[in-house]
């Protein structure tokens, strides 16, 4: 079993790699989503953003008290809930200029994101009970996009099938669903830490 300081010191790590993995993969998914016009890439790269922010802001919050943790892991709950605005104001966009994105970049890009996403979400796994809302915010956000990717290559599948902005909407949206649950079931992680901080003064 580790020690307080080597779990303290393999989170520091952990949620550095996983941040500046997200911040790169956030480049990469970004240029080719712009490029290609796809609602559900841009969904995507938006979340990696926001994953590399929640990432730093759990770097600062590793060193603060359980009260102080709480209150950060409410506010990146309204975090989490930015990809998604910016995903419903995209797909309005899409939908009414019917445009279509190129499905093998679409796909291609999708594989790419699941393997960051799914090397972080094992990473994030093994120390996501180890500072209460602020771990367990960024294992969710990784956990969630590792799904999200899944549906954005079979989006690119169906698109090359039936040449319709259909599929590559619907994951758009599908990923701010996502991103509503897993905004609330940070909230309420950070509400019953702030509850416990209380119980504990």
């Amino acid at each position: 079993m580790k020690s307080h300081d080597s779990l303290h010191r393999s989170v520091l790590h952990t949620v550095r790699r996983v941040g500046l993995a997200n911040l790169a993969y956030f480049a990469v998914e970004f240029v080719v989503a712009t490029s290609i016009g796809s609602v559900s890439l841009f969904a995507d790269s938006v979340d990696f953003l926001e994953d590399a922010a929640v990432n730093g802001l759990i770097l600062l919050g590793l060193r603060w008290s359980q009260p102080r943790r709480a209150r950060l892991g409410m506010a990146l709950a309204i975090v989490l809930l930015l990809p998604g605005v910016a995903t419903l104001w995209t797909a309005w966009h899409s939908w009414q200029s019917g445009h279509v994105p190129a499905p093998a970049p679409l796909t291609i890009t999708g594989i790419g994101a699941f393997a960051v996403n799914f090397s972080c979400a094992w990473m994030l796994a093994k120390v996501r009970h180890a500072h209460g809302s602020l771990t367990k915010a960024a294992f969710l956000s990784a956990r969630n996009d590792v799904i999200a990717n899944i549906a954005i290559v079979a989006a690119g599948g169906l698109t090359a099938l039936i040449a319709s902005p259909w599929p590559d909407l619907v994951v758009g949206l599908a990923i701010f669903v996502l991103n509503l649950d897993a905004a609330r079931e940070v909230y309420v992680a950070a509400r019953i830490e702030k509850r416990v901080g209380r119980l504990g003064a």
